[in-house]
């Protein structure tokens, strides 16, 4: 609980009676790694924190292969943008995680009851999406040595942390050509 709290107050304050607040309305769980935390097709309308481990956002492509979009490491939250709506992707644990959910009445609580709650989680969420397009940009025009040295920079936590057929989907390459480029820069 104390990341999740410490996290926040980068982008706003709050008071003790708050934190309490937000702790009591706060569920932890641990997600093993290759568990699914939210799956498409299925309703998803709980807001998660990273507190520990790796979430990876993935779908299935018209071929039937598994594609890798995103990952989410510590400090990151992750909701469904159409909390009405069943989700179109599937959020997996790449790694054992700990997760601090929030269902959408606690959530909706933290919002009626905190002053700035949606000022600070719109801060959060601008950052969040910020550093999303930073990380995405540099894959669409470059070849796949340069994809992987730009993924190694930006998710520098990741490589020996999440098995390399992610990286892979994630770069839009096949997983040998990940390993021949491995090999020809280490």
């Amino acid at each position: 609980m104390e990341k999740l709290i410490e996290y926040i107050l980068q982008f706003g304050n709050l008071n003790r009676q708050q934190i309490e607040l937000i702790a009591k309305n706060a569920t932890e769980t641990t997600l093993p790694k290759d568990e699914y935390f939210a799956e498409a097709g299925k309703p998803f309308n709980e807001v998660a924190f990273v507190n520990e481990g790796v979430l990876r956002i993935c779908y299935y492509n018209n071929k039937g292969e598994e594609i890798t979009k995103y990952f989410l490491e510590e400090n990151h939250f992750v909701a469904n943008p159409y909390p009405n709506e069943t989700f179109t992707e599937y959020l997996q644990a790449a790694t054992d995680c700990k997760l601090i959910v929030f269902s959408t009445s606690q959530w909706k609580e933290l919002s009626n009851t905190i002053l700035d709650w949606d000022k600070i989680m719109n801060k959060i969420f601008h950052n969040a999406i910020m550093k999303k397009m930073d990380r995405r940009s540099s894959l669409v025009a470059e070849d796949a040595t340069t994809r992987y040295l730009s993924f190694l920079e930006k998710f520098p936590s990741l490589a020996n942390r999440i098995p390399l057929s992610y990286i892979a989907s994630y770069l839009g390459i096949t997983q040998s050509s990940l390993s021949r480029i491995r090999k020809n820069i280490h």
